[in-house]
């Protein structure tokens, strides 16, 4: 059965005005339902992450600080939203989410967050909208664990994934990869283990064929046992922050290519949502659908 980490916390209060569209989170359940990809049996509810966990990828300082919400005011401005104990608590219910699909991906192959890729967040920092790196959290739990012990992140936001890379620098088997956008955020960029940086403008043929290119290497040179996947739909051509013209049929294509490598290989694979902020709310909803559309075509 497919599963997907959904909470109501998901769905936080932001200023009027603020940039990040916080209405996809209560907008993609619902067009799941409605178009009847799922039902609400697909659905679990995270629980809060303890703090043992969380330190498992983020420093323990900043973890402590982040929790009794002492972060100094510098911080909070890197991360960019007002600091509450109902943002945390979003946050810890964000991570709890994907360690659990991650878990459930090791039973059914595949399993998603309706939030998460929240890859700007580093050890020991938050930045770009991220308080903690939910991937991070649970590739380090599972290897941790020893439920998987070669583990590779595939991160196809538009934006380069600084904060995973930050905390996976030194590890030999939990492999960064991030496709982005050269120019874009954040603008000093991190190592991951490999970088793919895109030239602005860049279409669905260059894109996807860099990207087949480069992950048929990556699962060849790794041999993963795990996946996780930051579907960022901010690639698309009506973003605007992402600075590429890849089309929504072209989106479609970057989540199978993705799906059907792990599928061919039998990897499992964890997916959380990413970034997107085309104007019109429709565009990334139904580009994160797709997602959720391609992972039942092929697993299911």
């Amino acid at each position: 059965m497919l599963k997907i980490a959904h909470h109501n916390s998901y769905i936080h209060p932001l200023p009027a005005g603020h940039r990040f569209p916080m209405l996809k989170y209560e907008l993609i359940p619902q067009q799941l339902l409605y178009q009847g990809l799922v039902t609400e049996a697909n659905f679990f509810v995270p629980q809060l992450v303890d703090v043992e966990t969380a330190c498992l990828a983020h420093d323990s300082g900043y973890v402590r600080q982040l929790f009794d919400l002492t972060l100094d005011a510098r911080m909070v401005r890197r991360i960019g939203f007002p600091l509450s104990q109902g943002l945390v608590d979003r946050e810890r219910y964000i991570v709890d989410g994907t360690i659990k699909s991650a878990l459930y991906a090791i039973e059914y192959g595949v399993s998603l967050n309706t939030a998460g890729g929240t890859h700007h967040a580093g050890r020991d920092f938050g930045e770009g909208f991220c308080l903690m790196n939910d991937q991070a959290v649970a590739a380090a739990y599972l290897h941790y664990q020893d439920m998987a012990k070669r583990i590779l992140i595939v991160d196809l936001d538009v934006h380069q994934g600084n904060g995973t890379a930050d905390i996976f620098e030194k590890h030999r088997d939990i492999v960064t990869f991030s496709m982005h956008g050269e120019k874009n955020f954040p603008f000093v960029k991190a190592q991951s283990h490999v970088d793919v940086g895109l030239d602005d403008g860049i279409g669905d043929e260059v894109y996807l064929e860099i990207l087949e290119k480069n992950l048929v290497e990556l699962f060849s040179a790794v041999k993963p046992d795990f996946v996780f996947y930051q579907a960022g739909v901010d690639i698309l051509d009506t973003d605007k922050l992402g600075k590429l013209k890849v089309s929504a049929a072209g989106c479609r294509q970057r989540d199978r290519l993705v799906l059907q490598l792990c599928r061919d290989r039998n990897i499992p694979v964890q997916i959380s949502m990413g970034g997107g902020y085309s104007p019109h709310i429709r565009d990334i909803v139904n580009a994160h659908v797709e997602t959720y559309r391609a992972a039942i075509d092929l697993f299911f």
